[in-house]
């Protein structure tokens, strides 16, 4: 099973999400507050305006799109331990309004939440996301 998923805020909720966090900066159009299913609200790990604004879901800027969040996540240490201290529970579901999931902060988010799994035994630092390796399908060169 995995620990982190990643679903559209406009997904019916599944049984299976776990704790389920908004990590985008402004609440969804459309949806009211009372209607989202959700148990936190971290607009403080989302991308800056500038940087989602830059990117525009291009995936030809998917690799420098990675490389600038992970750096503006290096900014937001608190926001980061949330998010990490809550797959302590069990799963855990980032949602977005994002509609190009496969290119969005959350893969960003969830690579770097597994890669902390993974590497669980005593390290120095954190691993990179699956966005930085060649041949991740993630890769546009």
């Amino acid at each position: 099973m995995e620990r982190v998923r990643i679903r559209r805020v406009y997904d019916p909720v599944n049984p299976d999400d776990g704790y389920r966090v908004l990590v985008d900066r402004l609440w969804p159009r459309g949806i009211k507050r009372s209607a989202l299913a959700l148990d936190a609200w971290e607009k403080e790990i989302a991308p800056s305006s500038e940087l989602r604004r830059w990117f525009a879901h291009d995936p030809g800027r998917w690799r420098d799109f990675c490389r600038r969040y992970q750096k503006e996540l290096e900014g937001a240490p608190e926001a980061w331990a949330r998010l990490l201290a809550y797959t302590l529970h069990g799963p855990l579901t980032l949602l977005t309004a994002t509609r190009d999931v496969d290119y969005s902060h959350t893969v960003v988010l969830r690579d770097l939440l597994d890669a902390e799994w993974a590497e669980a035994e005593p390290a120095g630092e954190r691993a990179s996301p699956v966005c930085f390796e060649p041949g991740s399908g993630n890769d546009t060169e």
